[in-house]
């Protein structure tokens, strides 16, 4: 299973660098994504809403199409809970070398809790992490 990161799903809602990298990967079967994955995506819309790169009819569209991209099994959405927490606490400091943002460690985290065997990502720092804990790491960047 492959866990998506915010970062590299946005490319699949937004047509940016890499995006039908993105795409193809997808085609390959579905995708785990946490709740915190849909927080960040929803933020990640509004601000470039509030900065005029997209409308509001635009932000509504893409947050049914994410809707319907979970109910139809394309993604596959986990929770994420104490355990998350406690983990992406320790992997921090398993990680000490890399400067890990916390919501990236809580995401790694939920990734390893899943049992994912790759990690999607557009972000270096988290994919270096993905790296070393032993991800197979598509990069989209």
């Amino acid at each position: 299973m492959i866990y998506a990161d915010t970062s590299a799903l946005v490319k699949r809602y937004l047509e940016e660098p890499f995006s039908t990298e993105f795409d193809t990967l997808l085609q390959q079967g579905a995708m785990a994504i946490s709740r915190l994955t849909i927080v960040e995506l929803r933020c990640a819309l509004a601000r470039r809403r509030r900065n005029r790169e997209i409308d509001t009819l635009r932000e509504t569209r893409i947050n049914a199409e994410l809707g319907s991209d979970i109910q139809g099994g394309v993604l596959q959405l986990s929770s994420v809970g104490d355990a998350d927490f406690t983990a992406a606490y320790h992997l921090i400091g398993r990680l000490a070398d890399l400067p890990l943002r916390s919501l990236d460690a809580l995401h790694l985290a939920a990734a390893e809790q899943l049992d994912a065997s790759a990690f999607a990502t557009a972000n270096k720092t988290q994919a270096d992490a993905a790296a070393a804990l032993g991800f197979t790491v598509h990069r989209f960047y």
